[in-house]
């Protein structure tokens, strides 16, 4: 399984879900699978929330990173 299959897996299943109830939602843009960059968009609610930031590294990408060791870094795009 690649890193982006991986990615694509948690967050649907894990990430998603807990967005979607608040209103929000989350698409993997790009996964580079050398350096551990996965890069992602949010959306509804989320996007333009002043806590987006927060969502993006206290939620998403500590959930990427227990979840998935290749993940080094999430960035919003």
């Amino acid at each position: 399984m690649s890193l982006r299959e991986k990615v694509e897996e948690v967050v649907n299943k894990e990430i998603r879900p807990y967005l979607m109830a608040d209103g929000g939602n989350i698409v993997v843009v790009d996964v580079d699978e050398k350096e551990g960059v996965v890069k992602v968009k949010l959306l509804g609610a989320c996007y333009g929330c002043p806590l987006s930031q927060i969502t993006l590294t206290s939620f998403v990408e500590q959930h990427l990173k227990s979840r998935i060791p290749e993940v080094k870094k999430v960035v919003s795009v």
